[in-house]
């Protein structure tokens, strides 16, 4: 016996089990195989959301595509240091201003939802006489 033989993995390993009960071990690799891809949802699409929502989840989700909607256009008019110091001033007004619904759970939309209507209050301030601004969806 080599000083390395207790090394060896015993010959009573889970493949020799199943061969040894007559269970092709491929044959439950691809039966699990075919299991798990059954379970995905491979053409699963998301649902369609129609804002402004009916649930915590959906109405945040619309609140979310406004702000980047405002903040994009903000972006074409204003340099990127000004865009900076836009946020965080924003980021700090709607923070304080909805402050005592910090522990709820519409805190963040609240926020996001400020956020955005300072934007299109901005964005208003820079169009021209008769340039419409490009309205909430």
């Amino acid at each position: 016996m080599s000083k390395w033989s207790h090394l060896t993995p015993p010959q009573d390993t889970t493949l020799h089990t199943l061969q040894a009960k007559g269970q092709d071990p491929m044959k439950r690799l691809l039966l699990l195989g075919f299991l798990a891809l059954a379970a995905s949802p491979a053409n699963a699409k998301p649902p369609a959301i129609k804002c402004p929502g009916d649930t915590t989840v959906e109405m945040r989700y619309c609140a979310s595509k406004s702000w980047e909607q405002s903040n994009a256009q903000l972006r074409k008019k204003v340099s990127k240091q000004l865009m900076e110091q836009w946020n965080e001033a924003t980021q700090a007004v709607c923070s304080a201003a909805y402050a005592p619904y910090k522990d709820g759970t519409i805190y963040p939309q609240m926020v996001v939802g400020c956020d955005d209507h300072l934007n299109r209050a901005l964005l208003k301030e820079f169009r021209g006489l008769g340039e419409q601004v490009e309205e909430q969806q």
